[in-house]
């Protein structure tokens, strides 16, 4: 039997996308099994059946031989990773070490804060609720909203558009200052007009409580809409403008698109509007309505400058078939 050359570690790590994690490949699913233990398939023409000596059924933390010349091995990830290795295995793991665009530290940390502003914000909610008769219960809702909201900004993106999933996925710090500004007034005037003037009807002929639900039904529905609309777009969704079509965009036209052509757009905007309507936020449901209004009429028409260039007829077809429920914006 004619001698076959044992492939180098570096020919073996050569073909895996720099860019993907180590789990990225065709992992084992086995409960017992190590989730980095993963198989590369190679592009050759051999098929799973070819035994243990083809490359398909090479495990990338199995030990193995740097070349056909040495006895030396890597026994463990640490060996795999360290300073001897080719350049290509650090660099598949550097987005997510700390400080990094998709440090797991990161997120971890994210979540974890999200989730503790969640929990103290619905249980404040609910206590002033059921055992006082203040107002007050407006601003814990509001934080208890926004952090359900950044945080499932960034779940479902790590879900169903993976390969983009990323600290800014969080959007807690999309624009900046502005976004900040924007919420930092709301809170302040939800807090001084229900501190100073606790028993003070803002709605007119007593609409106060119909406004109320009316707002935490947009809450409810704007929300939902917009978490569906990322699930369904899966990797042709974005929080960035694409100015480059991509092998995987395609255009979304059924489910929830069918009704709405931005429903992402859609869902933010009245989720907004919602949130202030629950808080008797005059000022700030006026502010945030021209702003949001502003941008998203400007972003859309922006955007879709782009979508017809990637789609031509078919996009211009669908634009006039479909409107966005969003006021003035066509």
């Amino acid at each position: 039997m004619p001698h076959t050359s044992t492939p180098t570690l570096h020919q073996r790590r050569g073909s895996i996308d720099e860019q993907s994690p180590p789990w990225a490949t065709d992992c084992n699913s086995a409960p017992s099994a190590n989730p980095y233990r993963c198989r590369h398939h190679s592009s050759s023409s051999s098929s799973a059946s070819d035994g243990p000596g083809s490359l398909d059924s090479l495990d990338l933390n199995r030990t193995m031989d740097i070349d056909s010349d040495t006895d030396a091995e890597l026994t463990d990830t640490d060996k795999l990773f360290s300073s001897a290795s080719p350049p290509s295995s650090r660099d598949a793991i550097l987005p997510y070490l700390p400080h990094q665009p998709k440090s797991l530290a990161g997120i971890a940390t994210r979540s974890f804060c999200l989730g503790i502003v969640l929990a103290a914000s619905t249980t404040a909610t609910l206590t002033i609720l059921l055992n006082t008769a203040s107002p007050l219960w407006r601003l814990p809702f509001f934080f208890a909203s926004l952090s359900l909201f950044h945080f499932l900004e960034f779940w479902t993106t790590a879900a169903y558009n993976t390969p983009a999933a990323e600290i800014s996925s969080f959007l807690l710090t999309s624009n900046w200052p502005s976004y900040a500004i924007a919420h930092s007034f709301a809170t302040l005037e939800c807090l001084v007009t229900h501190v100073l003037w606790p028993n003070t009807q803002w709605a007119p002929l007593g609409l106060g409580p119909v406004l109320v639900l009316a707002g935490l039904a947009l809450v409810t529905v704007g929300q939902a809409v917009r978490s569906v609309a990322m699930i369904h777009a899966g990797r042709s969704f974005n929080h960035l403008v694409q100015y480059r079509r991509k092998s995987g965009h395609v255009l979304v036209t059924d489910g929830v698109y069918a009704v709405l052509r931005h429903p992402s757009y859609f869902g933010f905007f009245w989720w907004a509007l919602g949130t202030q309507m629950v808080m008797g936020n005059v000022v700030s449901f006026m502010g945030y309505a021209v702003v949001l209004w502003k941008f998203f009429s400007s972003r859309i028409r922006h955007e879709e400058e782009y979508l017809v260039a990637f789609f031509g007829g078919e996009y211009v077809d669908y634009r006039r078939r479909v409107g966005t429920r969003i006021p003035f914006v066509p």
